[in-house]
C-alpha cells in the first residue's frame, strides 16, 4: 500500500499544507505540529516523492549562487548568510564558480534555464546589462556586492562610496592630506564607486585630487606592493595610502614594512573589506566592514520575496558598512 501525504496528515491530526511545510523546513509550523507529522512519517514508513513533487509544480526550492572565485575568503560570510535565510524559508543554496569567465556562467545559469534551480544570485557578474534584463524578465535572478549600471534587476550591496568617503575622511582627521589611493583596472562598479568617495572625500576636505596618486591594477596583493614602489618614488610620496579591498592594503603593508617603513606612523594604510586577514595582520589593518553576513541574507529573502509574490523587484539595496581603526593608520605628526 502506497503511503501519500494525505494519509500522514489524518495519522498527524493537521492539514495537508501542515504536512508540506514541515516536508520543506518551513519555519511557520510550531515544534509541537511538526513532531506530529515527524512522528506519522516514521510510523507509517512515509517517503515522499521530492523529484515527482517538483516536475508538476516547476519548483525546485534551490537558489543559486554563482560567485567569481573561491580563493577569497570573502565570500564564505556571504554564502553563510544566504544559507541561513535559504533554510529559514524551506530554501537551498547550490553554488557554482565562474572563474569570471562569461562563457563559464552561462553554463552554470543552464541549471536556471531548464528550471534545475527556482532563481539564481549572481556575485560579480560577467553579463552586461541587457542580457541581465533579458533574463530577469523570464527568471527570477539577483545581483550581489556588484551592481551592473543600467540593469533593472534586484541588487543588494554596500555603500561602496559611502564607505570610501568615510575611509579617506578619516584619514584626514589624522591630519593627512598627500592621501593615494589603490584602485583596479578592473570594470567592477564597486570599484569606481569607491573612486567616487575618495575622490568626494578630498574635495569636500579642500584637498586638490592628484592623477599620479592613483594605481590601478588588478586585486592581487602583488599589486599593492607595485603601487606602493611607485607612490614612494614621487617626488612628492604620500603619507597616507587607502586601497579597495584589504589584499591590496596587505600588499603595501608588506612592501612597507620589509622597506623599513613603521606602519602607522611613517605611512598609514586603509582597506575595504574587513577580512579576516585585516585583523590578523600586524600591523592590523584599519578598514572598512562590509556586513557580508546580513548583505547573503538580505539578497536571498528580496528574491525569495520575488518568487512568493511573482514579483521582478529590481531594487537596489546598499547596506551600511562600519569604518574599523586598527593600528596601520595613526596621525601624521609633520608632513615629510
Amino acid at each position: 500500500m502506497n503511503v501519500t501525504i494525505k494519509d500522514v496528515a489524518k495519522a498527524a491530526g493537521v492539514s495537508i499544507a501542515t504536512v508540506s511545510r514541515v516536508l520543506n523546513n518551513s519555519a511557520a509550523v510550531s515544534d509541537a505540529a511538526a513532531e506530529q507529522v515527524n512522528n506519522a512519517i516514521k510510523e507509517l514508513g512515509y517517503s515522499p516523492n521530492f523529484l515527482g513533487r517538483n516536475l508538476r509544480k516547476c519548483e525546485t526550492n534551490v537558489i543559486l549562487a554563482v560567485i567569481p572565485s573561491t580563493q577569497h575568503t570573502f565570500y564564505s560570510d556571504i554564502i553563510s548568510g544566504m544559507q541561513s535565510a535559504a533554510s529559514e524559508n524551506g530554501y537551498d543554496i547550490l553554488m557554482g564558480t565562474s572563474n569570471s569567465s562569461y562563457n563559464v556562467e552561462m553554463r552554470i545559469l543552464r541549471m536556471l534555464f531548464n528550471r534545475t534551480v527556482d532563481a539564481a544570485i549572481l556575485l560579480g557578474t560577467q553579463l552586461d546589462a541587457q542580457e541581465l534584463n533579458e533574463l530577469s524578465g523570464k527568471y527570477y535572478i539577483a545581483l550581489c556586492c556588484e551592481r551592473v549600471e543600467g540593469s533593472n534587476v534586484l541588487t543588494v550591496t554596500v555603500d561602496d562610496e559611502g564607505g570610501a568617503y568615510a575611509a579617506v575622511k578619516n584619514l584626514v582627521s589624522l591630519g593627512h592630506s598627500r592621501i593615494a589611493m589603490v584602485s583596479t583596472s578592473v570594470k567592477a562598479l564597486s570599484s569606481k564607486d569607491r573612486e567616487k568617495g575618495y575622490i568626494r572625500a578630498l574635495e569636500e576636505s579642500g584637498i586638490h585630487f592628484r592623477e599620479e596618486y592613483i594605481f590601478r591594477g588588478t586585486y592581487e596583493a602583488a599589486d599593492g606592493a607595485v603601487a606602493f614602489e611607485k607612490f614612494m618614488a614621487l617626488p612628492e610620496p604620500p603619507t597616507a595610502i587607502f586601497c579597495i579591498s584589504d589584499l591590496l592594503a596587505a600588499g603595501v603593508t608588506k612592501k612597507a614594512i620589509v622597506s623599513g617603513f613603521k606602519v602607522g606612523e611613517d605611512i598609514s594604510v586603509c582597506g575595504f573589506d574587513n577580512i579576516h586577514l585585516s585583523s590578523l595582520y600586524h600591523p592590523g589593518i584599519t578598514t572598512v566592514e562590509q556586513p557580508c553576513y546580513e548583505i547573503g541574507r538580505t539578497v536571498v529573502e528580496e528574491l525569495i520575496r520575488n518568487i512568493t509574490y511573482n514579483k521582478r523587484n529590481g531594487t537596489h539595496i546598499k547596506l551600511n558598512y562600519n569604518l574599523i581603526q586598527r593600528e596601520s593608520s595613526g596621525r601624521l605628526a609633520v608632513e615629510k
